[in-house]
Formats: structure tokens, sequence, C-alpha cells
């Protein structure tokens, strides 16, 4: 029997991901035997429609958590970005570990950034986030849905069914594709999504034996700023459904969190940003959240919830 037991998707970022981890752990631990369990999940089988139709980036992570918790596996490697904001009471992630770049990348064969793209040229996203910042710096960019593993989208630009694509940076480099970014999109144009870049391990409470052997991945400066960024996110109850950014960093001895709620075609754009102390992070998340509640993001919020029947 093996020390520990990773539950990863079969996907080859995923597969990246819980290798990194175990390596990690290996290094710390020498002798330390793990393996890794692969699983396809809902979100790898639903490729036909956009994820907000489907159920949301939480059907990556379903299968990894029953895995957890019929004790297939000891722990789940997510990107923090796909983690749903509530998570089964039996399960939690006490690791965040050290964020790799959080931008999102516009990729082309052909132009040299976003703002060299010409009128009407084709963009590949699957992400709502992604759709409504881009429809709001480009009205007049035609955006259009992209699913699949790297890989896969990479692929079908490649063929020529898109003129860019947007992923994330650290998705890319992850995967061996670094050189493929065209442009790293300032997060002024294109917000993150929270937890973008930064990878969590998930266990079951009170396994102290798993527990102990994860804590030393753990980045208590990355911590801090996802942190603040889910509670953004828990405070408007979002998902992958709704148009939901939030970006959080460490400066001048503080905390600073940008958080954005948008319209699903970039009409409106609402923005807040607060800054406090590192040991305030989930309550700044909460106070960012009811600056744009304030502005009326509970109305966008509505609206969009309603149309997609929920």
């Amino acid at each position: 029997m093996p020390d520990l037991k990773i539950a990863t998707r079969k996907s080859p970022l995923a597969l990246w991901q819980a290798e990194h981890v175990a390596s990690a752990l290996r290094t710390r631990n020498p002798g330390l035997d793990v393996e890794l369990v692969a699983m396809r999940t809902s979100g790898d089988r639903l490729l036909d429609a956009p994820l907000a139709r489907v159920g949301g980036k939480g059907l990556f992570i379903k299968e990894l958590e029953r895995a957890l918790l019929d004790g297939r596996a000891d722990v789940a490697v997510h990107s923090m970005k796909d983690v749903p904001v509530e998570l089964p009471p039996e399960l939690h992630l006490p690791v965040v570990m050290a964020r790799a770049d959080p931008r999102d990348a516009l990729v082309s064969m052909r132009f040299g950034g976003l703002d060299a793209l010409p009128p009407g040229a084709v963009v590949g996203t699957s992400s709502l986030r992604r759709r409504c910042q881009l429809a709001a710096y480009r009205p007049d960019l035609r955006i259009e849905n992209l699913r699949g593993g790297v890989d896969t989208r990479l692929r079908r630009l490649d063929d020529g069914d898109f003129d860019a694509i947007v992923l994330a940076v650290s998705g890319l480099e992850r995967g061996g594709h670094g050189a493929r970014v065209t442009e790293a999109l300032d997060v002024a144009t294109m917000l993150p999504a929270a937890g973008q870049g930064a990878l969590g391990i998930e266990c079951r409470r009170g396994d102290a034996r798993v527990e102990a052997l994860v804590a030393p991945l753990a980045c208590p400066r990355s911590s801090a700023c996802v942190l603040a960024e889910r509670a953004f996110n828990r405070r408007l109850e979002g998902g992958c459904q709704v148009p939901i950014a939030a970006y959080a960093t460490l400066e001048d001895g503080g905390l600073s969190l940008r958080g954005l709620v948008a319209s699903l075609d970039g009409a409106r754009v609402l923005r807040a940003r607060v800054r406090g102390h590192v040991e305030d992070a989930e309550p700044l998340g909460a106070e960012a959240a009811a600056v744009v509640l304030g502005q009326g993001a509970g109305e966008i919020l509505a609206r969009i919830y309603a149309e997609a029947g929920r």
C-alpha cells in the first residue's frame, strides 16, 4: 500500500499538478511512496456545452472529492480557480501552495496582442469572466465558446478555428506551452479568477497524518490572497455561472484586493478595490463584495441566474 494517494484528473495539466505535489512531498520525505489516482470527471466528459450551463467548474472536482470521502485517495490537488467556495463539510483545503503567474494570456498565431486584433476577430474562451471583460475592452470582437484541455484549445487555434484564444498563463507554463503566450494581459484589462495560478491541496478533516505531511507545502502569502479572493466570491454566491473576478496582492505591509462583477455583454462592469491588514483577508473580501453590491451587482447576478434557470 502506498503511503499517500493523490486524486487527480487525467488531463495532462492536472497530472502535472499532481506530480508536482508528489515530487515536493517526496523531496521533503525521502522514501515516501506516493501514488496518483487518476480519474475522468464529469467536467472532462461534458465538452459540448458551456460550463455555466452544465454545472460549473465544480464538475471537475466532484469525483475527486468522492474518492477522498470513500478512502480511495488521501488528498486531491486542484487549481484553486476551479474550487467552489463551499466544500463538503467533511473536507477542507489546508494548503494553498505558492502562486504562479495569475494573469490570463492571449495566444494568437497571427496577431501580436489584444490591441493588435482586427475588428471582427474571433476569440475563443469558455469563461464568462473572460468573455465579459473582452467585450468591455473590445466590443468589436467576436467571442465564441471554446472548451477542452489546453492541448485541445491550442490545436483548434492552430487549425484556424480562432484568431486568438485566452488561457491562464500558469496553465500554459505548467503544460510546457509557455512560449505560446503572445501577451500576458494586464490585470487592469483582464482581472483574474479568484485563486488563479494557485494550487490547493484538499483532504479529509481530522486526518492528522495527512495534514502533517502536506502542511510544509503551504505558502502563507498566497493563502492570504486566495482567502480574500474566495471571500469575495462567497459573499456574492459566485461560481462559474457568473462573470466574477477577484485578485489580491500583498503590498506595503498590507493586502490589496480588486474585485469585479460584470454583465455578460460587458456593458456594465462594476469594480471595487479595498486595502487592509493581511490578517483581515476574509473580511476584506466581504467588504469588496459589499462595494460592488452597492453599485448594483445584485441586479446583474439575479438577471444572470434567472436566465440560467437557477
